[in-house]
Formats: C-alpha cells, sequence, structure tokens
C-alpha cells in the first residue's frame, strides 16, 4: 500500500502551511527543506474467489529538514495543525547531530516537458478496484488451479518539495497495482503487476498466476550439475536488488560494503553489457528531481561491461568530495533522504534466448540472503520448468541455483526481447550459460 495511506480528517492549505514553515525555518536555521504530500487510495482484497470489502483512504503528510552549521535536523508529522512543533523538532534534532561538511540545498532549476507519472484516467473508486479483482478471477479460470487470493489498488498522489533557496517542485502521480496467488495441490503461483497507467492487464495477471501453478503440479527431480539458466524480470530483480544495486551506491562504496569499491574504470561483468538509470524513460521511479530537489538524469553505471560511475545524494557527495548524481529518493514524507535507484535498465543484445533448452525460472526463494558485499549467493527455484524451442516442458520439483552475481553477469547468453516493469527495474528475461544447479 502507498506510503500516503495515513487517513486524516483536516482541512487545510498546503501552498500556505509550506510557505509559513519557509518563512519560520528562514529564522531559525540556515536553511530549510519542506516535503509534502497528499493523496487518496482504494484497495480491494480477494479472500480465495470472494470480492471482499474495499477501503478508502485519504492522508496528508509533511516532512521538514534543516541545516544549520552542517548539522541536520528532520522531523515530520500527518497533522498539518502540528507543523510548528515539527519544524521545533527538526531544529532540536539538528542541534544533537554531528555537523558534517555541507554547500547548500539546490538553486530552482528550469525544466522542459514532464515524465509520464500520472494518468488523468485513474480513478480512485471502489467499483473500478473490485472490476480488476473480477478480471483477475475470469483469468485465473483458464487453467485448473484454486485461487488463494489478489489484490488490485489505485492511487493518486499530490507531491510538493520546496525549500528557502528558491525551488517549488510539484507533480502528481498515480498508481495501479494488482495481484493474485494460486494453488494446484501443493504447487502454488504468483503474478503480479505494477504501473502509473491503467495499462496492467488483470485478466492476463490472473490467468499467469494460475498457468504457473498448474503448470509446476508433478514436477520432477534434476540431477546436480551444470546447466544454462533463464531467469524471468521477476528473479533477475531479486538478485540484482539485493547486490548490484547496493555496489553502485556512493555510501557503500566510501563505508567499503560494495563490491565494486576503487573499480572505475574496470570491466565488473560481461563486455555485452550495459546498466543504467534512467529516470526519464516510461517506468515507476521516473522524475525529473530527485528528492533534494536536484535535476535528475541518465546515468551510465556499466557501460559495454567498464564501471563508469556511483550514486549519490547531496550528503554523500558532500562528505566525500564528489557531486550529487540527482539520485536521492525518499521513502515518505517522514523519510530523511537517502541513494536509491529510479528506473535501471540491463541492456546488450537481444534474441530469441529459449530455443535451446535450458532452465527457466519464474521467481527465486531467498534472494534476500545473498552477501551484498561478495555477490555470493544460493537461492531456491520458484516455478522453475525445463523449457526448449520456446515452449515450457517439465516442471522441475526442486532445484538451488548457486553462484556469484557479478560473475554470473559475465555469463550472460542473451537478453530477452521484452522488457518488463518491477519496481524500480526494466528487465528483460536473460539467459545464464553454465550456472550450478544443486538438485537430488
Amino acid at each position: 500500500m502507498p506510503w500516503w495511506v495515513v487517513p486524516v480528517h483536516k482541512d487545510h492549505d498546503a501552498g500556505s502551511v509550506i510557505e509559513a514553515i519557509l518563512r519560520e525555518g528562514a529564522r531559525l536555521a540556515d536553511e530549510v527543506e519542506v516535503f509534502f504530500g497528499e493523496g487518496s487510495s482504494v484497495s480491494a482484497d480477494l479472500k480465495q474467489t470472494i470480492v471482499g470489502e474495499a477501503h478508502l483512504s485519504r492522508s496528508w503528510g509533511l516532512g521538514i529538514r534543516t541545516i544549520s552549521g552542517g548539522r541536520i535536523g528532520i522531523s515530520s508529522t500527518n497533522d498539518p495543525e502540528k507543523w510548528r512543533e515539527c519544524l521545533d523538532a527538526a531544529i532540536a534534532g539538528g542541534r544533537l547531530a554531528t555537523p558534517q561538511e555541507w554547500h547548500g540545498l539546490p538553486a530552482p532549476a528550469h525544466f522542459e516537458g514532464d515524465v509520464p507519472v500520472f494518468d488523468p484516467t485513474v480513478r480512485v473508486e471502489i467499483e473500478p478496484a473490485r472490476e480488476m479483482l473480477r478480471e483477475l478471477l475470469s483469468g485465473a479460470a483458464t487453467y485448473p488451479a484454486d485461487v488463494v487470493g489478489g489484490s488490485a489498488a489505485l492511487s493518486r498522489a499530490s507531491l510538493i518539495l520546496a525549500n528557502s533557496t528558491g525551488v517549488w517542485y510539484s507533480k502528481e502521480k498515480t498508481g495501479v497495482g494488482i495481484s493474485l496467488e494460486a494453488i494446484s495441490g501443493t504447487s502454488t503461483g504468483y503474478e503480479f503487476d505494477r504501473s502509473c497507467f491503467l495499462d496492467v492487464d488483470p485478466f492476463d495477471v490472473g490467468k499467469q498466476a494460475a498457468f504457473y501453478a498448474a503448470k509446476s503440479a508433478g514436477g520432477t527431480d534434476i540431477a546436480t550439475g551444470t546447466h544454462d539458466v533463464i531467469l524471468s524480470p521477476i528473479a533477475l530483480s531479486q538478485l540484482l536488488g539485493h547486490v548490484l544495486v547496493p555496489a553502485l551506491s556512493g555510501r557503500n562504496v566510501h563505508a567499503g560494503r560494495s563490491f565494486l569499491a576503487g573499480r572505475i574504470g574496470e570491466q565488473v561483468i560481461g563486455e555485452t553489457l550495459s546498466v543504467c538509470d534512467h529516470p526519464h524513460t516510461r517506468g515507476l521511479g521516473s522524475t525529473l528531481w530527485d528528492a533534494e530537489g536536484v535535476p535528475t538524469r541518465r546515468l551510465d553505471f556499466i557501460k559495454d561491461g567498464v564501471l563508469s560511475c556511483f550514486a549519490y545524494d547531496l550528503k554523500t557527495a558532500y562528505r566525500y568530495g564528489e557531486e550529487t548524481t540527482g539520485s536521492a529518493v525518499r521513502g515518505g514524507a517522514g523519510g530523511s533522504p537517502t541513494i536509491g535507484v529510479r528506473n535501471v535498465l540491463l541492456e546488450g543484445p537481444r534474441g530469441d534466448i529459449a530455443e535451446d533448452r535450458a532452465i527457466f525460472a519464474h521467481d527465486l526463494v531467498g534472494a534476500h540472503t545473498a552477501n551484498p558485499i561478495t555477490g555470493d549467493f544460493s537461492v531456491e527455484l520458484s516455478n522453475a520448468f525445463w523449457m526448449e524451442g520456446g515452449d515450457f516442458d517439465t516442471p522441475i520439483r526442486s532445484a538451488m541455483l548457486a553462484g556469484n552475481v557479478f560473475e554470473m553477469l559475465g555469463r550472460v547468453d542473451g537478453l530477452g526481447r521484452e522488457n518488463r516493469i518491477v519496481g524500480t527495474m526494466i528487465l528483460p528475461p536473460v539467459r545464464f550459460k553454465s550456472m550450478q544447479v544443486i538438485g537430488k
């Protein structure tokens, strides 16, 4: 559920509140920054095949950051009438903070155009959410599997970032999300989709979840050995999200928690691959400005296998004598800006990667246990099948995949033709050569 779903019932004028905070904050601190968000959200759930109650929520959230002499204070509230107390708490917190190198909040920038994150046709109402649930059920009926549960959500938010140097940026963002879990015997299947637009397909999501449950039933064992493996965008995102993305954070690099530290200019993955963060393409994290008001841009982290740069926010960049890359993100109004990514793309030669025999895995279990520093991992394959000629063949009952994420990215044997948005990543399915698979 979106971070802004905290019900409030007070009328307020966001602009007036923000202006008052900036005026008062300018008297009490060197600089002040205000992050504001309000929105509405509706969610509905399935309990097996029963369409449950839908819940509509409205919300309001405010985060304040003050800087004085390099000391940073942060506070937040979801009550607009308590903005003075929130500002005082930020000032008080700053007095206790350790001073750090600081060279100022960003000044206003000029932006042309916009990024695709708002769909005016998204209606935050109960009936559209319930209709998506009914379509999920219709799709799930395509295969012999029972529905365990599902969900549908619609949201709309207004965001404002302002600071005492003159920044005042605003945007609207919509969200649509659906998911369904199915079971056939002891085999389960799960599928989902998330978008800023009404381009999700509930029927197909329900159909795919039921397919994975039904197709996985009656799986066979596999012998331990080396095999070519195809990871779906979901499975691949789990490994990259726990290992590669943290390794690209400037904070982790300077703290000695990144495998890539000190390797700028070196080949770190296969020479046919490139990794970038593209905040202006169509994705869930698209934005013209980051969580601190710094203009965003495409970051080519790895180009043709060679490491080019790391991600920085203001605080980390100032501390280590670097420049911010516009990579600050927030988890919500109450969160402090931190380094993150927007839309990570994996680029390379595309083709038909499933023609030759390989193991396909739709999902992974245990990716969170991967070592974020070394890249070593051992995960269980979920909804795994032998695949050949572009078709799913025999399901695999149980198997583990072990290796190292950075070494694995040197074994890429092709990228699929179609991308899929999975959280902060936009990925194709990828084929890897000679991976260690542990069976029975």
